[in-house]
């Protein structure tokens, strides 16, 4: 079954049938006299092949969207893996080899400058700290973003590209403000802590980066989902991180120790059973951090 639109236009020939597109073949003809008016009509709306959706719902063009996580920002293009022609037909074994042959250099030919290569090591590193951190992608790009500063500038140049890649993820998460701390991207990246710091200093100052303090109270939910803590006490531990910052005491602390803190004293008021140990093991802090907060935290809340 042919597929027709039919227009209100006269036919200029006959004056007396309506225009007909035929869509499969492009032909725009009148439909009484059969006089073919163009034998090719250019689509001019948009492809509907692809089927993915834009921001409002619509069907979109097809492909992927730029991005800073890859060494071409995902302008590339490559030679298509199916071994097959224009028409379908698969391909002969001597021009397959011959293709196989261009896809090679074609995939050799996109990395063949040093920034590249750099790139495309830094990037693998930082998809692999993404998994590790369950981190959102809007974090993801400002850490490429922080990176790609960093080698404009040579701060890359005699440094490991790992340590580096690790402290514009941290960077990114302490802008963005997300509850990640300096041990958390110890453990995944497998780094020593104070090569990340060093590397963490070199950006800031360098970069001219400003970044705010990271609110405890953000740190709570992080803390509470590990070891299953109630709502009424994370609510409450929240109410304490808020008096606190009210009477300044938390000015200057690490706040992944304030929220581990906080909860624990909300533990006590709850009559929830959960340990120094259970709550520093999940915040990532030690027992003695916790002891040494909490006195501060629960002589604030008195207040």
């Amino acid at each position: 079954m042919v597929n027709k639109n039919k227009t209100k236009e006269k036919c200029p020939r006959c004056a007396k049938g309506t225009l007909v597109t035929d869509v499969e073949s492009g032909e725009m003809f009148c439909s009484k006299c059969g006089f073919v008016l163009t034998d090719k009509v250019q689509e001019s709306g948009p492809e509907w092949r692809s089927f993915t959706q834009d921001e409002h719902g619509d069907r979109a063009r097809a492909g992927a969207p730029t991005s800073l996580t890859m060494h071409d920002m995902g302008l590339a293009t490559i030679i298509n893996p199916a071994n097959k022609d224009a028409a379908g037909r698969p391909l002969t074994s001597t021009m397959k080899s011959t293709i196989e042959r261009l896809r090679t250099w074609d995939s050799r030919s996109q990395v063949h400058e040093p920034v590249d290569r750099n790139f495309r090591q830094a990037f693998s590193e930082l998809n692999r700290l993404k998994d590790k951190l369950a981190i959102s992608d809007a974090v993801i790009e400002k850490a490429a973003y922080i990176y790609r500063k960093a080698l404009d500038k040579g701060l890359v140049r005699g440094r490991s590209i790992s340590a580096l890649m690790a402290s514009a993820l941290y960077a990114a998460c302490r802008d963005t403000e997300t509850p990640r701390n300096l041990k958390d991207v110890e453990k995944v990246a497998n780094i020593k802590r104070k090569d990340i710091a060093r590397c963490y200093r070199l950006l800031v100052k360098e970069l001219d980066l400003k970044m705010p303090v990271t609110d405890s109270v953000q740190c709570v939910a992080r803390i509470a989902s590990r070891i299953g803590i109630q709502e009424k006490t994370k609510r409450y531990a929240t109410k304490v991180l808020q008096a606190a910052q009210k009477n300044e005491v938390s000015a200057g602390k690490d706040p992944m120790g304030l929220a581990a803190a906080a909860l624990y004293l909300a533990c006590v008021k709850n009559g929830e059973d959960k340990t120094q140990r259970d709550i520093a093991e999940s915040a990532n802090v030690t027992e003695v951090t916790i002891r040494n907060r909490y006195k501060g935290l629960k002589e604030a809340f008195t207040m």
